[in-house]
């Protein structure tokens, strides 16, 4: 590599996130050998509520100081032992950082360091070679081929993990595929968004949002929310199923009861004032007819995590009953892990992986990843995590990788509007080069896995 602009100093420091909890800032420096010229590239960490079992370590302190959440341990690791190892280090080999870090830590899941701290060093070391070399973020981590908007996955209805109503389902989005370009489409999304508070409001419903931005009230049952959005997007003036599409996070390793092999339902057990305790339990083949039953008389498009991250013969029932015509997301089921995609592969499991960075801990890995899931004809949707903070890094990566769907929330919150408003200003810069694929963006053809 003939262009030398070498890492001169890493810094680390602990700061809040959306929820009000610790998490980890790192500040990257390096200096252009030819000119002299110094450049700071800094990242921040985000952190997920319903994380799956499969997840690298996200290394947190136990001790009395947030609740235990504090990120000290993990601050002094890229303070000391990460900075010493990188130090002098041309910021520009991404592959060869992240490397050396990885082997640094010394374990298969990064528990050593804390994929908290590799991740914001390697994530920060993109963004000073990206600023060193005066090109933008998504032109140096895709080159001149990323060109694609994403379209939105908008969480504007929170159940689970992501609030505390009656809803056992995590998440339910809207996709505005019939839009143009993708200011069309936030702008779409963003008019539903408030149609929706409306319609809430009027009802006498609460409009207070959940982690993601996304309205949290209590409906009598999933059909509800749909027909709930539905209104939403009649009202705002759109077509449903024409020019928006629904998609949903059902988050199934959270319901599921290794014990009785069965997903449970509380939220529905309290709905229908059961006694007894057991709640609604339903089993794989139920949880597939639900989803089948739901596709049927509403425009989903989307599952994502529709059965339980262990489950794999599950997904192949799932998989094979559903995947011809419905996007099957993997999120804790592959947890941007190339291994765990490899498997899901040659198993014929979902035909889409949820990408998160902080699940897999560098950036090289989350690239292997993307490559390899793309590679196989499987979509790939770029997502931010419920706990975030107001860096944008992942809207540069969707149009880096040609993703063609990002999900970063409702169209509410400054943590995820910075991901939107990002994505404006790359849709900008592109001009007419900028493509936006819509409806086609949600299925893609699938093919073999290569030897």
């Amino acid at each position: 590599m003939s262009l030398m602009i070498r890492i001169t100093d890493v810094h680390a420091r602990q700061i809040l996130d959306s929820r009000g909890n610790p998490t980890v800032e790192v500040e990257v420096t390096a200096q252009t050998e030819t000119t002299g010229k110094k450049t700071v590239g800094r990242e921040s960490v985000p952190s997920g509520a319903s994380t799956g079992r499969f997840e690298a370590v996200e290394l947190r302190d136990g001790e009395k100081e947030y609740g235990g959440l504090g990120v000290r341990t993990v601050t002094d690791h890229v303070n000391t032992r990460i900075r010493e190892a990188i130090l002098g280090m041309n910021v520009l080999d991404q592959a060869a950082i992240d490397r050396r870090m990885t082997e640094l830590d010394g374990t298969e899941n990064k528990k050593r360091f804390g994929a908290n701290a590799i991740l914001g060093v390697s994530l920060a070391c993109a963004k000073t070679a990206a600023a060193a070399l005066g090109i933008p973020l998504c032109r140096y981590i895709g080159g001149a081929g990323a060109l694609q908007m994403p379209v939105p996955m908008m969480n504007v209805i929170n159940g689970g993990a992501h609030a505390k109503n009656s809803l056992d389902f995590q998440e339910f989005m809207i996709m505005p595929v019939g839009a143009a370009c993708f200011s069309d489409s936030l702008r779409m999304g963003a008019e539903i968004y408030q149609c929706l508070k409306r319609i809430l409001k009027d009802e006498e419903m609460t409009t207070s949002v959940g982690d993601e931005g996304g309205f949290a009230p209590d409906f009598d049952s999933v059909k509800d929310v749909f027909r709930m959005l539905g209104r939403a997007v009649e009202l705002a003036g759109y077509r449903v199923g024409e020019d928006v599409v629904y998609a949903m996070d059902a988050a199934a390793s959270e319901l599921y009861d290794e014990t009785l092999g069965v997903y449970r339902f509380p939220g529905e057990r309290q709905r229908e004032k059961e006694t007894d305790g057991s709640g609604v339990m339903r089993s794989t083949d139920e949880m597939i007819a639900l989803y089948e039953e739901l596709a049927a008389e509403f425009p989903l498009v989307s599952i994502e995590d529709g059965l339980s991250e262990d489950d794999w013969d599950g997904w192949q029932k799932l998989t094979k009953r559903l995947g011809d015509r419905i996007q099957l997301v993997g999120d804790d089921l592959f947890v941007t892990n190339s291994r765990r995609i490899r498997c899901g592969i040659r198993l014929d499991v979902a035909n889409a992986v949820l990408v998160k960075v902080n699940q897999i801990g560098t950036l090289s890995e989350a690239l292997e990843a993307i490559r390899l899931a793309q590679n196989a004809g499987y979509r790939t949707v770029i997502s931010h995590r419920s706990g975030e903070t107001e860096d944008s890094f992942i809207a540069d990566l969707a149009v880096a990788v040609n993703a063609g769907q990002i999900k970063t929330g409702a169209p509410c919150r400054a943590e995820r509007t910075a991901k939107y408003n990002q994505l404006l200003r790359i849709e900008e810069r592109l001009g007419a080069c900028a493509q936006f694929a819509g409806r086609s963006a949600v299925v893609k053809e699938r093919k073999e896995l290569s030897s």
